[in-house]
This record gives C-alpha cells, sequence and structure tokens, in this order.
C-alpha cells in the first residue's frame, strides 16, 4: 500500500508546474502554521484570527505568483539588471503585502501601544520584505539548480552523441581500409591472369561486407558471432594463399558468449597475415585463444612468422598502422582504462596481440 502511494505520488510530481505548486502550498501553509502558532496565547478571537491569516496567506500566494511571472521576464536579462530588478519586484510586493496585513491588523485589532505608525509601517514593510526575498532565493536557488541539471544533461548528450559518432567513424574506417587491401590483391590476380581465383574472391569478399553492414557498428557481437565474420574475412584471404594460409581457433569455457566491438579481430588477423604469413614462402599459420579470468576477457592472436624489429614493435605498440591504431582507439572509448593492448614477439618466433577487456555478457 505504502510503496503504491509513493509511486502515485511520483507520478504526480514528475511534472515541473505541478512540483512548483506542491513547494508553493507546503511552504505557505508552514508560514501560517508558525504565524499561528506564535500569535496563539494573546490573540482572543481565533476564529477571527484564523480569517485573517488566511486573508494574509491567500494574497502572499497571489503576490509570490505575481512576482514569478515578473523573474521569468527577467531570467534572460543581464545580472545586474536581473538582480536590480528582482529587488525592485520583492520591495514592489512586499509594500502591497505590508499594506493589506497592516490594514487589517488595523481594522480587526485596533492600534496597540504607543508607537508611531511610521514605526509601524516599516516594520510591517521589513517583515513584509523578509519573507518575501527569502521565497524569492528559494525560487531561484531552484531554478538555478534545475538550470543547472539542464546544462548537465546537456553537456552529456552531446559527449556522449560525440562519443557515439568517434565509435562509429572509427568502426566505418575499417571497411575502406580492408577493401583497399583486398580490391589490390584481386587487381594483382588479374594481372596474373587468375580470372577464376579473382572471381573468388569477390564472391567472398561481397559475402564478409553484407555480414559486416547488416551489423550496427554501435552494438557488440558474441565472440562467437565475431569469429564467424573473421572466417569470411579468412576465407577471402585463403583464396590467395590457398594451403600457406592454416587457423587455429582456441575459445575456452565462457569466452564465446563474451560481448566484444563488431570487426575487433579482422584488423589484427589483417596485420598478422601482411607482417608475419606473407613474408614466409611455404605461409604460417594464425592462432586465435580467448578465455575468461577474473571477469575479463582475454583474446590473443598470434601468428609464426619472422616476429617484429625491436623498433617496428614499439611503433606498431603506439599505434602504427591505420588498422591498429584503430582498434586501439575503439578500445579506449569503449572501455578506458580498463582495456589493455599488448605487442610482443613469440619466443618460438612470430608476433602476438594480447588484448584484456571487462568480461560481458547478452
Amino acid at each position: 500500500m505504502g510503496n503504491n502511494a509513493f509511486r502515485w505520488l511520483s507520478q504526480r510530481l514528475a511534472e515541473h508546474r505541478r512540483q512548483y505548486w506542491a513547494l508553493q502550498l507546503a511552504g505557505w501553509g508552514g508560514y501560517t502554521l508558525l504565524t499561528f502558532v506564535g500569535s496563539f496565547f494573546w490573540v482572543e478571537d481565533h476564529w477571527l484570527h484564523m480569517g485573517y491569516l488566511a486573508v494574509a496567506t491567500g494574497s502572499g500566494v497571489a503576490l509570490s505568483e505575481v512576482m514569478r511571472r515578473g523573474f521569468r521576464r527577467l531570467w534572460d536579462k543581464p545580472p545586474a539588471s536581473r538582480l536590480f530588478g528582482s529587488l525592485a519586484v520583492v520591495a514592489l510586493a512586499a509594500l502591497v503585502w505590508a499594506t493589506i496585513k497592516f490594514g487589517g491588523s488595523l481594522w480587526l485589532y485596533g492600534k496597540r501601544g504607543d508607537e508611531h505608525p511610521a514605526v509601524l509601517a516599516i516594520y510591517w514593510f521589513s517583515y513584509s520584505f523578509m519573507i518575501l526575498l527569502t521565497w524569492t532565493a528559494l525560487y531561484y536557488g531552484i531554478k538555478y539548480y534545475r538550470a543547472s541539471l539542464t546544462q548537465q544533461e546537456k553537456a552529456l548528450r552531446a559527449e556522449s552523441m560525440a562519443h557515439q559518432a568517434q565509435l562509429k567513424m572509427l568502426r566505418y574506417q575499417l571497411n575502406p581500409h580492408f577493401l583497399f587491401n583486398t580490391l589490390n590483391a584481386i587487381s594483382t590476380l588479374i594481372l596474373d591472369s587468375q580470372g577464376r581465383t579473382a572471381n573468388d574472391m569477390v564472391t567472398r569478399l561481397s559475402q564478409f561486407l553484407r555480414h559486416s553492414l547488416d551489423n550496427d557498428p554501435m552494438q557488440k557481437v558474441t565472440l562467437a558471432r565475431e569469429v564467424e565474420a573473421l572466417m569470411l574475412y579468412l576465407d577471402i584471404e585463403k583464396v590467395r594463399f590457398a594451403d600457406r594460409l592454416g587457423v587455429n581457433l582456441d575459445l575456452e569455457g565462457e569466452s564465446p558468449r563474451a560481448l566484444v566491438p563488431s570487426l575487433l579481430l579482422q584488423p589484427l588477423v589483417e596485420n598478422a597475415i601482411k607482417y608475419g604469413i606473407s613474408q614466409r614462402e611455404w605461409g604460417g599459420e594464425i592462432t586465435i585463444k580467448a578465455r575468461v579470468f577474473a571477469g575479463e576477457l582475454l583474446l590473443e592472436v598470434g601468428d609464426n612468422g619472422p616476429g617484429m624489429a625491436d623498433e617496428d614493435l614499439a611503433r606498431l605498440t603506439s599505434g602504427y598502422g591505420v588498422g591498429i591504431r584503430n582498434t586501439c582507439e575503439r578500445l579506449r572509448a569503449l572501455y578506458g582504462e580498463e582495456q589493455k593492448v599488448r605487442f610482443c614477439n613469440r619466443p618460438e618466433g612470430g608476433l602476438v596481440v594480447h588484448i584484456r577487456i571487462p568480461y560481458e555478457q547478452e
């Protein structure tokens, strides 16, 4: 029952206008209660006094609403104009409210004490001015707070859109880069009068591009699906390398279900073929390993090629080449400091890439 009531109240107060009137009624209700309690023991006719308080509170609510409309017109003015304009609005409203309350008090209770009328007028105006100034401070405080939240939401939205645009740009860079290399290979096959082989490569290229275009670049895919896309790419390369290209897959445990950025492995394998397999006359083997450990997905892409010199390896680690740089930037954009990419030579020969990213599932 309590949860339903709280949910109903939250829904009712979801609109800013209802929030405003809820605060307005609560604040003026508190003023009325405190004034009534403070004057309870010296007032003789409580019913008459309650009527007076109702008029004072009602006029206060009406004046504060008029003030709010004035403040809304001053909101877009320069800070100095807004400040002095708001003080003028508060002073005018306080003058009207003090006149209503002072006049009502004189009419109901008559003049009490020997105070000079000017002193009483200053007292009533000062009291009214402080009450309305407090209301104004609360109003502007809440308004500035909401404006700050709105600006934060806009900034976060803009940052998110920029982040998504960056990821899409990085993701879409892969297709032209890969397409350029593949078309060069097809051109070479045609020049070598290997038309049938070139035709097979074009067919597999269309299948790979269709697969990549069918996937949303912002969506992560399971490692199993990523490997399927990778095998389409390797089918293209096998047309060129035939039996000189071998592939060894080792996906342990829960790793096939892990989510990874789409086309994460393709530029790494392409790099391994270009700098590893193609450098050996008898070809070589691409090894892809994956396992889950301590809440992280550990990926390994290696080859048994000649490896790289230390200076070239340092350049590769810093993001040398379109495909490698693209992969590193995508991982940084997606995971920040929670990812790690490391390139190193294998003791038995060849190059290996180690990737560490958080383990996620669908």
